[in-house]
Order: structure tokens, then sequence, then C-alpha cells
């Protein structure tokens, strides 16, 4: 990967003394021991500090909360908010939260059915009146319900949104469901109940079931009734930002650390990407759930609801948030992607430890998982573990035949793979996702990139020549002529 020279501002940081105190030892320690995944069978694995990750994977910013026994411990930023203003990211930085905001806004339709208001289980149209979902074959026994909804069960369409541009005029709800914003229409495609599938789609028919029943747009509705009782003061759904909080956003970046011109997009799919925040306030949103697990207090969700909201059903999801488990202990969190942010929230159901990495970059990922196995390995949470591999050496002969182009579309994603050598080392570019990968052999037809730990299987006809690979175990793409 090409390093770009950026010019860093390291942000201040905050520690709270709890029952498990962080030191300044402790601080270092986090901070300095960032390793890659992947590490070569007979090598030392090197460590490297915070700082010189974000200049290795071009990431501007990064801001990092950590919760210990039920307490915030940690809080700090690093790096540029804003390259044009020269602000520095603190942990009072604000940041998309991108799908994060998902298990946060489902709190909305729990609360009001806790309230009497809703019913997990009814057809949703019976509380729609700006927009219905359409009917068609696949509705005719089983009906789109917010427990499907919120568990991405639904059979409901679309899976992301991109945003709009900030002098962009917002499309309401009901337009986005329509397909008159900037993505398709959302509607049944499959037969509610019966797969898995994401679907942000799903979770901007549930924000019309909130305003429609509440008679508020959803932002005011979670800035109002959901926000202020999980402490999350610095935090807002409005979308756009409003101008005081706006002070406070980071920029967006691009996977080359290059502030976009529009400096972040604005997302009318409110409950799917529109939350503005911190990590230090996501960790609120940790603690509230932890704590009604432990001793609940019923003020916002009833005890039998938590529950509710943190029973896995298909695929390991709960009511809005991912769960799963460690070592056999429960998890819940989410990951987050919109234009030039990546987040990564995690916490354990059943007792008070938590961690929320944001990052103001598309290239976010690679900074995110090395921090998150820094800090898992210093308190000893096993999240993230590293991996040793033993490589073979192939000679540059044996290497030149998998140079090439390589084409792939999957459903709106395409681009082109190509396969480069450079000093006798396989390298390669990806279009479509600005992914480069300095590849590895495990054996004569299978690498590795060290560094994101992705595996490329080359593909070959009888006669050697080939013909494509398999990305990560998952894609097939095929060789162009």
């Amino acid at each position: 990967m090409k390093i770009l020279n950026l010019i860093l501002f390291f942000g201040t940081f905050q520690i709270v003394t709890a029952q498990t105190q962080t030191s300044k030892d402790d601080i270092f320690s986090i901070e300095s021991n960032l390793t890659n995944r992947i590490k070569e069978e007979g090598t030392t694995a090197k460590s490297y500090t915070i700082e010189e990750r974000i200049q290795e994977y071009t990431v501007p910013g990064v801001s990092i909360a950590i919760a210990r026994e039920g307490e915030l411990v940690y809080a700090k930023g690093f790096g540029l908010a804003n390259s044009k203003e020269k602000t520095q990211v603190d942990e009072h930085t604000l940041f998309q939260a991108a799908s994060i905001s998902k298990p946060l806004a489902a709190l909305a339709v729990l609360k009001l059915v806790d309230q009497g208001k809703l019913d997990l289980d009814e057809n949703v149209n019976a509380y729609l009146t700006s927009w219905k979902v359409p009917e068609n074959r696949f509705t005719q026994k089983e009906k789109v319900t917010l427990r499907r909804i919120l568990s991405h069960t639904a059979g409901l369409t679309v899976h992301g949104f991109p945003g709009y541009k900030p002098k962009a005029d917002l499309p309401s709800t009901a337009e986005v469901l329509l397909g008159n914003g900037n993505t398709s229409a959302v509607t049944v495609d499959t037969i509610p109940g019966s797969i898995w599938r994401y679907s942000g789609g799903g979770y901007t028919v549930m924000q019309q079931v909130v305003e429609d029943v509440t008679g508020m747009f959803f932002s005011d509705y979670m800035d109002q009734h959901i926000l202020p009782e999980l402490g999350m003061t610095e935090s807002t759904f409005q979308q756009p930002i409003s101008e005081d909080k706006s002070k406070l956003a980071s920029g967006a970046y691009n996977s080359n650390g290059k502030l976009f011109n529009e400096v972040w997009h604005n997302y009318p799919e409110i409950a799917a990407a529109g939350l503005w925040t911190t990590p230090s306030d996501l960790i609120k949103y940790c603690l509230y759930m932890q704590k009604s697990v432990q001793e609940p207090d019923g003020k916002m969700l009833s005890e039998k609801m938590i529950k509710t909201m943190l029973s896995p059903g298909m695929n390991g999801w709960g009511l809005g948030p991912r769960l799963g488990k460690l070592n056999g202990e429960m998890m819940f969190g989410h990951d987050g992607k919109n234009l030039g942010f990546t987040t990564m929230m995690k916490a354990f159901v059943n007792h008070g430890d938590a961690i929320v990495i944001m990052t103001n970059g598309d290239g976010g990922m690679k900074l995110i998982e090395e921090i998150e196995r820094a800090v898992s390995d210093f308190y000893g949470w096993n999240m993230s573990q590293s991996m040793t591999l033993k490589t073979i050496e192939l000679k540059e002969k044996d290497l030149r035949k998998f140079v090439g182009n390589y084409k792939y579309q999957f459903g709106d994603d395409k681009g082109v793979v190509k396969v480069k050598m450079k000093k006798g080392v396989l390298r390669l570019k990806d279009s479509g996702m600005n992914e480069r990968l300095y590849l590895k052999p495990l054996k004569e037809l299978e690498f590795i990139d060290l560094s994101e730990g992705i595996m490329i299987d080359f593909s070959v006809d009888d006669n050697g020549k080939v013909t494509g690979l398999l990305w990560n175990k998952q894609w097939e793409i095929k060789k162009m002529k």
C-alpha cells in the first residue's frame, strides 16, 4: 500500500478511574502493541503504535472508548477530524455511526411495544399510513412484522444506502421506500421469516412505522425519548446535523486519506444509518444494556423486552444488535460503514466490558481490527487472536502465470482485479473495493495477504493455464482473456 504523508495532530484523552484502573503504563501498552493478524512462521511479530498505523492505513483519525466492570476507563482521539479546518480528533469529536444506528434505533420500536402502542408480531401495514408494504405472492401467508424487520428476516430488499451530498434535497421516509430517492423501492421478494438477509430497507420501514404511530419525525423521537434515557448527551439522529453540532463533527475520508469534497453525506434513512455520536456515548448504550440484564429497572424497557432483544434468532441476530458467543460468553454489537466512516462496537452481555472504535476513513477496518486486538490482548478478552502461518517460496517464472486482469460482477458490485508482479511479489489491486494486497504463497495455487488475512486461491485448467481466482473462499472471479 502506498503510504501517504499525513500531517497528524494527536488528540487529548480522558482516563476515568473505575474499579479496574487504567494507568499510564496500561495506556502505553495498549497504544503501542498493534500487530498484524497474520504472522509468518519463523518471524518475529512486530508491534506498532496507533500513530504509525494511522499513517500506514491512511486513516486520518480514530476515536476509542473502553469500558471495564461497568465504567468508562478510557476515551481518546488520535489524528485529524477535518484537514481543511485543521481540527483534531478528541473524545468529543462526532462520527457517523453508520449501521451502529440500527441497534439504537430498535429501542424506539421496543419502547413503543412495551407501551402497548405496537406489537412485534403484527403485520406492519396495520400501523403504516404514509406508505404500505406492497402485497404480493410472497406476503400471502407470511407478513412483514417488526420482529422480523429488527432481526433482518422480513424478506425486504435494499441492503444499504449511499447517502446524499450536503446540498441535495433529502427525500422523506416514504419517498425512500417508494424508490424516489437514490435507491430502489423497498419491496418483499422472499417469504417473510424464511431467510436471514441484512436489510437497511427494512429498518427504513420500521422508521416509517414509528413516524406514523407517534406523529413525530424519527430523528426527533430518538433525540427526545431515547438518547436522553441513555445519557447520550453528545449524540443526535438529526439529518442533516445541526449547525452547532457540525462544529464537532469529523469529515469523511476516502481510502487514500483524502477528504471528500462534500465533507460527508447525509442519510435520510435515519434508523439505518443516521446517528452522529462519539465512542464514549456509545459506551453508555452498552452499559445500559449490560445493567438492564443484571439489574433491570424497567425505566425505558421492561426486563422481558431486554431478554427478547438479546435472544439470538436466525443467523445469531437479536432485535437490533448482532449477537454471538466468545469463549462461552454472550456478546452483542454492530459494525458500521458510511461514506468515509468505518466503526465498530462490541460488548459482553453479562459483565460490564465493552469497546467502541470509530474512524473517519474508508480504510478504517484494518486499523480497527488491530486496535481491538491490542485491547483484547491486554484485558484477556480473546476477541481477535493472531494466527501463525507457514509460507513457501515460488520462483518468479511460476508466479508470472497469475499476472493478469480478473473481472467480476456480483449484483451491483462490479470491478476488475488486477494481479501484477514486482520484485518477485504478486500484488493484487481491486478497482471496485480499493483493496491492495501483497500475496504470499502458502501452496502452489494458494496465497494470503498477511496484513489483511485475505485468501486468494487461483484455479487452473487441465493444461495448467490460470482461469480465475477464488476471493477469500467465497467469490469466484474469472480471468479476462
